[in-house]
């Protein structure tokens, strides 16, 4: 018997996402994306100079400021939701297809990466606003609208942003803890949904206060406990860590210097798959951090602008850049490891760890596909907010939660696609409204960084 018409139905509709998220992702998506992080870095005045100061401020309270939740706890919730999977098995998957010098791409990525950040955290306090409920509400569609007079982009990025919310944020995230613990420990995967939705619930029905008290505790936690088993890996690859480093960096610009089992990656193979994934991982110039910045409390844009850019610099330059030296170095350690199945290359990298390594791997993938749902359930309510009001801000997060269940039992093909492709299309408002207000960004940094004005805040506050 042939597919019945739906199965060839959706088969359809899946092949078209596919395509149309192979476009969207493609060399024009990658190079405006990069242009805008070079651009921006230039125009500011290079504020990853002030990388220290960001991470200074982003572990200080300043209650006296307008706004709701800590600076660090803006930027656990926004490292919640940016670092994901996508660390552990999105540069698996660029070293694979991009050989080696990927990792150096993806490294470069977040580097530059960091002054969009900035400057989106920036534009995001400049023009939030206090609704009536005495919350404060912010992000992209907040400075299309006050900062271009363009509602109707804005609230096409919302748009954008709620439909991801249930994709790259909820589904995905929810089928790939449901997955893993039922091919673990042999949970049912109908049981993981019901542990997850409950679990969820608790902590998205309080607020983004709750969430944020949640993600300040556990992106900490999730993220030294990862670092930690990157680094006994690479003590246990110590012969085969500087050969590694060299070899990215060779590679990156000249295929053949990867040699035996990478020979056949280019250089712009690695570029494209280091570029985008990078991209991908850390979403600077998505347009979702933003959202959780604009609810800090910082008494001027360019506090949380820093706070912000750390973010990048953590997913990124430190996670991202520790993933793909230890799938590196493992592979030029032990021979054995296939290279070209990115999907399993970090596991079978952590498996040489006797007793924890697997557990360990485990470990991180759930809690930082956890992370990422509580992340993303915030960035969407605050989308469908903006469209709607607050009056249906309980029925989002039910109909979230619901999803959740559904994203642990069904097969996500298409989910995947359909997310992928909203992703790209919240990045373009992003970007319009980035690149337009770059000079009111620019402004700004000068009032604020350059002319030593928040040097002299922190040294009255105590904070150097």
């Amino acid at each position: 018997m042939g597919a019945s018409p739906f199965r060839k139905t959706m088969e359809a509709i899946n092949e078209f996402f596919s395509l149309v998220s192979g476009w969207l992702w493609d060399w024009p998506m990658i190079i405006l994306l990069l242009g805008t992080h070079l651009f921006l870095t230039f125009r500011l005045l290079v504020p990853q100079r002030k990388l220290f100061t960001g991470i200074r401020l982003s572990v200080k309270k300043d209650p006296s400021a307008s706004g709701d939740v800590s600076q660090f706890g803006a930027l656990a919730t926004a490292l919640a939701a940016t670092i994901g999977t996508g660390n552990i098995v999105g540069v698996a998957t660029a070293v694979a297809l991009g050989g080696p010098g990927a990792v150096l791409w993806c490294w470069l990525t977040g580097i530059f990466g960091m002054s969009t950040k900035y400057a989106e955290g920036l534009l995001a306090v400049k023009y939030r606003v206090k609704g009536k409920d005495g919350r404060m509400y912010g992000g992209p569609m907040y400075a299309l609208e006050r900062g271009l007079n363009m509602k109707w982009l804005a609230i096409l990025f919302a748009v954008f942003t709620a439909l991801a919310s249930f994709g790259i944020g909820c589904t995905v995230q929810a089928n790939s803890i449901a997955l893993l613990a039922h091919e673990t420990f042999g949970v049912p995967t109908w049981t993981v949904g019901i542990f997850v939705c409950v679990l969820t619930g608790v902590v998205i029905l309080g607020g983004v206060k709750s969430i944020a008290r949640v993600c300040t505790v556990l992106v900490p936690f999730m993220a030294l406990f990862y670092v930690l088993g990157c680094i006994v890996i690479l003590c246990m690859n110590a012969e085969f860590v500087w050969p590694a480093l060299q070899l990215i960096v060779n590679s990156a610009f000249n295929p053949s210097a990867a040699g035996g089992g990478f020979v056949g990656a280019t250089v712009m193979m690695a570029a494209r798959y280091g570029i985008a994934r990078g991209l991908f991982s850390n979403e600077s110039g998505m347009g979702s951090a933003p959202i959780v910045a604009a609810a800090a409390q910082t008494r001027n844009p360019v506090r949380q602008a820093l706070v912000s850019s750390t973010g990048t610099f953590w997913d990124t330059v430190v996670i991202c850049a520790l993933t793909g030296m230890v799938l590196v170095s493992s592979i030029l350690a032990y021979p054995d490891i296939t290279y070209a199945d990115g999907a399993a290359l970090t596991k079978v990298a952590f498996s040489k760890i006797p007793y924890v390594g697997a557990p360990l791997l485990t470990f991180g993938i759930l809690t930082f596909a956890f992370s990422t749902i509580l992340g993303w359930s915030y960035y969407g309510e605050s989308a469908v907010n903006y469209i709607e009001g607050r009056r249906i801000n309980r029925f989002y997060r039910i109909l979230f939660i619901v999803a959740l269940f559904f994203g642990c039992i069904i097969n996500l093909d298409i989910i995947w696609n359909i997310a992928d492709c909203m992703n790209a299309l919240m990045t373009i408002p992003n970007l319009v409204a980035l690149l337009l207000l770059s000079g009111v960004a620019a402004r700004e940094t000068r009032k604020y960084l350059w002319s030593n004005r928040l040097d002299e805040e922190m040294e009255v506050e105590g904070e150097r």
